[in-house]
């Protein structure tokens, strides 16, 4: 489970990691409010489980009272990557002099944990890898050793900080792994910890990721699951029990089976590369039931999605055949009628699948194409989604 900004303030708090205060607030007059409160400078921020919020105008420093209420309408129902902000955080503001990055994950490749450090923070920790891999210290921990002082102190140096810094930065890396095993996290990162110029350092902003399999040891954590904040496709999809996760492409995708769906995303966001840089709008597994109630379910999630611009079914037929999945889409677009208002690319493998497609030839829909492979419907559906999108 992804946590929330607050909502990572709120445990590094517990755990003992310097942080600024904050204000989770759901209107401009709580803004205001929480402004007035702090006093001061205040940073306002989208709470939203994306990166990429400053850009998207997401983050705002209010000087008054008066700007932060400002900054909250313009942040407030703001779409950051397919995520409305519905919530945001009023932050106190900080006298930066230096911003770093530290993160500590889940290294299943390795089945070990991965700690990554940089004395370079602030970017997009995707882009530094990019743009100076060499600026970013990948340090294994041992799981049964965890970090201590010093291993801190080792990823500190790894990480380019100079020896004063290593000292004031050592015991924060130590709180932030307290964190990280304490809440059976699978990641916890912060960028940027700051250097103040009082001489401080701060955790500025935070992402943690819980371990859902690890809830029986944490009452706590249902709490931490926001459902009035939820996104309402999710909350819709969790409905009728489909298996779906939202991401922030184009293309929806909707396969039987979590192997199958999880190859059409590497194969769709290949394909994406050669029409626009589209991407999947979402992971869809509608298991081995492929009704016509299911399918009308799932592709009434994917279609009111308003970042879909087109969807590829891709299903092979085993103890559900293709003639049912057939029938199945055919259902599901009678029921939805003019819901059904996206290009939809089907491709059918398996188990009676000349039967099935047959059924969708028969049924002639004007938005629905059938493709042999999957790479060729991976291709088409990229190809509709770019040029809806232009």
């Amino acid at each position: 489970m992804d946590l929330y900004e607050y909502q990572a303030r709120d445990l590094f708090e517990k755990y003992g990691v310097p942080v600024l205060p904050g204000i989770v607030a759901d209107t401009p007059e709580e803004v205001r409010a929480a402004s007035e409160k702090l006093g001061g400078v205040t940073v306002v921020k989208a709470q939203v489980k994306t990166g990429g919020r400053g850009k998207a105008g997401g983050v705002k420093v209010a000087k008054t009272p008066d700007d932060a209420e400002e900054a909250a309408k313009a942040i407030l129902g703001l779409d950051i990557k397919g995520h409305v902000v519905r919530r945001v955080m009023v932050a106190g503001g900080a006298n930066i002099a230096r911003e770093f990055y530290f993160s500590v994950l889940l290294d299943r490749a390795n089945r070990s944990y991965l700690s990554l450090c940089s004395v370079e923070g602030g970017m997009e920790i995707e882009q530094l890898a990019v743009e100076k891999p060499e600026a970013l210290a990948r340090v294994e921990v041992d799981p049964l050793t965890g970090i201590d002082l010093a291993k801190a102190k080792q990823i500190a140096k790894a990480g380019g900080f100079p020896d004063d810094l290593i000292e004031k930065v050592a015991p924060v890396l130590v709180k932030l792994y307290d964190v990280y095993k304490g809440e059976d996290a699978t990641l916890v990162e912060v960028n940027p910890l700051v250097l103040t110029g009082e001489g401080e350092i701060i955790a500025l902003d935070g992402k943690v990721s819980l371990d859902a399999n690890a809830d029986f040891r944490h009452a706590d954590h249902e709490a931490l699951e926001d459902k009035s904040a939820a996104d309402p496709l999710e909350a819709k999809a969790k409905q009728h029990d489909l298996n779906y996760v939202k991401l922030d492409g184009q293309v929806g995708i909707i396969g039987n089976g979590a192997g199958l769906v999880m190859s059409t995303l590497d194969v769709v966001a290949y394909a994406g590369e050669k029409h626009g840089g589209v991407k999947p709008a979402n992971f869809l597994d509608i298991g081995g039931g492929a009704s016509a109630e299911v399918m009308a379910a799932g592709l009434d999630v994917i279609l009111n999605d308003p970042q879909v611009k087109s969807v590829f079914v891709n299903v092979f037929g085993g103890i559900t055949a293709c003639d049912a999945v057939a029938n199945g889409i055919v259902g599901a677009l009678n029921t939805l009628g003019a819901e059904a208002n996206k290009p939809l690319v089907v491709r059918l493998d398996g188990n009676k699948v000349d039967e099935g497609r047959a059924i969708l030839n028969d049924y002639n829909h004007p938005l629905v194409t059938l493709a042999e492979t999957m790479d060729q419907g991976a291709d088409k559906a990229a190809e509709l989604a770019s040029a809806a999108a232009a």
